[in-house]
């Protein structure tokens, strides 16, 4: 992981890492197989899991409920998220909405993959309230390793590793940091050398103890977890390197075959994919979003992923996480009040515009009915009936820019008339003479007026349409 170790932590000790809330820290995920080790994974996919954890034993045995507290003082916030335009090289990347500490993807050993993570909750949240200034808890980033078994899951356990972190408010690391080392500055020569360096990277060590592998849904419905590391963990230090470069990646396990990208079976994921490691731009995000079922109004019938494609369509994008589990019912029941609590005035008011307001009132209305009979037989008059007797029936024209251009495609719509036969739009005036239709006359047309109308065919094939 990309982020230096504290000075101050004493030689035999496991390392400890400062980190910054919500900043991307870089994880390369680098294959350190011998050559000729575990052959059935070359040129194949493998899942890894990355996990933020408690430390301390006590907390490790009641981490549900610790995980809910937050969850309660925190809602629509995870613990843990990847920074999907930085990453490079992860495939098909899922984020559980029942596991807020957990990020999955899948990645392949010969390429260069990073993964980019972001810790959103920080260390003095877990600590008890008392005096004010309490030591902050230390938490674990634990990475495990899956590949794939004789049915395609990928739940044969390869590897474990993880390092010791505290999260502290943002720009917080970065004084720890300059706290320690100032005051290991300060130490004698012979007190200097019970401390470890300040390593420029961290290196997350092998665990010694297998992570205990369990369904997701299980996980949850457990009312404690149990614990994946012991408390006194890392009693060896592996070697310290640089960020960059990259080691290359070893010829023997390159994978010049195409090969299919299995999918995850944990159910309600939400998915997204990231640039492979050999794009142009780390930054380069994946484009289109389905259209959400439905219509553009969000029914209360919307499912959980019809709800998302709703707020994506809608431009909400940022707050999809927030509703991971909101159907349509769930999100039309809150109020003016709630959403703008959640999403913030501007948005929130927006959003409720959207969900409960009628739609925007047009200028102007006006009502059209399409005489059947030709000019000559029609009566004077027939405003409400046509020379059949039969009463006109009227549809209603809703213009919101009032133009010339608007009344021809709506009348278009409304009878079903091809859009490029007509040729123009009169208004019979007096006399019986034919007046263009132009946006001033619209502009001047009184709010809810009737129209008579017919056709009339041009020379070219086109029409002709005439109001009365």
């Amino acid at each position: 992981m990309c982020a230096a170790t504290s000075p101050a932590v004493k030689l035999h000790d496991e390392t400890l890492t400062y980190l910054n809330q919500g900043q991307s820290y870089e994880i390369r995920m680098l294959d350190n197989r011998k050559m000729g080790d575990m052959p059935e994974i070359s040129g194949k996919l493998v899942k890894s899991i990355i996990r933020v954890v408690f430390h301390d034993r006590r907390l490790q045995y009641t981490e549900h409920q610790q995980l809910e507290g937050w969850k309660w003082n925190r809602p629509g916030d995870r613990l843990l998220d990847l920074d999907i335009p930085m990453s490079v090289g992860i495939i098909d990347t899922r984020t559980n909405p029942s596991q807020l500490n957990a990020v999955e993807f899948l990645w392949d050993p010969a390429k260069r993959t990073s993964a980019f993570i972001q810790v959103h909750c920080i260390s003095t949240e877990f600590t008890p309230r008392k005096h004010g200034g309490e030591k902050g808890v230390p938490f674990r980033i634990q990475v495990d390793t899956f590949k794939q078994n004789e049915n395609g899951e990928y739940m044969d356990h390869l590897h474990s590793a993880s390092c010791q972190i505290k999260v502290f408010k943002p720009k917080g690391a970065d004084r720890k940091q300059k706290t320690d080392r100032e005051k290991m500055e300060k130490r004698t020569v012979h007190e200097k050398e019970k401390y470890q360096p300040s390593y420029d990277t961290t290196i997350l060590t092998e665990m010694r103890l297998e992570p205990i592998i369990e369904d997701a849904v299980e996980h949850e419905q457990k009312k404690s977890s149990k614990r994946t590391l012991p408390a006194d963990y890392g009693d060896s230090l592996a070697k310290r390197g640089s960020c960059s470069p990259w080691p290359d990646a070893p010829p023997a396990y390159v994978n010049n075959s195409p090969s299919t990208v299995p999918t995850f079976t944990s159910p309600q994921q939400n998915t997204c994919s990231v640039p492979d490691s050999n794009s142009s731009s780390p930054n380069h995000q994946g484009d289109g979003v389905s259209q959400a079922p439905g219509g553009e109004k969000l029914q209360t019938t919307a499912t959980i992923q019809e709800t998302q494609q709703w707020l994506l369509k809608n431009r909400f994008s940022s707050y999809t996480r927030m509703f991971s589990n909101f159907s349509g019912a769930d999100l039309l029941k809150l109020t003016k009040e709630d959403l703008v609590q959640i999403c913030g005035a501007a948005d929130g008011i927006r959003l409720y515009n959207l969900l409960k307001s009628r739609s925007v009132r047009p200028r102007l209305t006006i009502y059209v009915c399409q005489e059947q009979l030709s000019p000559p037989q029609q009566a004077a008059g027939s405003g409400s009936e046509n020379g059949s007797g039969t009463p006109c029936v009227y549809h209603a024209i809703y213009l919101e820019e009032m133009v010339a251009s608007e009344v021809a495609r709506k009348l278009a719509l409304v009878f079903k008339i091809p859009l490029h036969q007509i040729n123009q739009v009169y208004r019979q005036g007096p006399t019986g003479i034919h007046i263009l239709v132009s946006d001033q006359m619209v502009q001047n047309f009184q709010d809810e007026s009737c129209f008579l109308f017919y056709t009339v065919k041009a020379e070219n094939g086109g029409i002709y349409i005439i109001l009365k």
